[in-house]
């Protein structure tokens, strides 16, 4: 029986995971991207003790596999766009498939009808939080943002921030200048 543990992108989440499968005695585990993939035959009472303990920590044990897919399609995408420096230059559609070895069109289906949007949305909206992120550090202007995001151009950034956020992003980089300012008068 695989089984498939969703944990946070961290090496704290990692280190947990690895010890409660440890005191278990489970040994044939694939750690990678937010989720452990248990690879031997687990006992029954086994894995309700890991349930529970993964669940004391703040862990989840996933057993329908349509959301295990898309979870792992999830931290992919969040892995791609929010924890390495540079978003991959292939197309996103062909990275996503060859990292979970499945046909995105396949992929595509599966994941629009189980959360209600498509991944190109949900890969949107990842790519503003960070753009949002990028606008607050201060440390790169709007070209250098979309440069960065893989945007064609400023424009097209701009676009996708308002049609996300409702703001434009020197719009949004003003209110949270104010709201710094205004902390400082306190």
């Amino acid at each position: 029986m695989k089984l498939y543990i969703k944990y946070m992108v961290s090496r704290r989440c990692k280190m947990m995971v690895k010890e409660e499968l440890k005191k278990l005695g489970v040994k044939s585990v694939l750690i990678e991207l937010g989720t452990a993939e248990i690879l031997e035959d687990i006992t029954k009472e086994q894995r309700e003790k890991l349930k529970m303990n993964l669940m004391k920590s703040g862990l989840e044990l996933l057993d329908d596999k349509r959301q295990i897919l898309i979870d792992r399609i999830k931290t992919i995408i969040i892995e791609m766009i929010h924890h390495s420096d540079e978003i991959p230059q292939v197309n996103y559609s062909d990275y996503i498939s060859e990292k979970i070895g499945k046909d995105y069109n396949y992929l595509s289906d599966i994941f629009s009808e189980v959360t209600g949007i498509t991944i190109q949305q949900f890969i949107i909206r990842n790519k503003i939080e960070k753009a949002k992120a990028l606008i607050l550090y201060n440390e790169l202007n709007l070209t250098e943002i979309s440069q960065k995001l893989h945007y064609s151009s400023v424009a097209h950034l701009s676009n996708q921030f308002k049609k996300v956020t409702g703001l434009t992003p020197s719009f949004f980089k003003q209110l949270k200048q104010q709201k710094l300012d205004n902390l400082e008068d306190l």
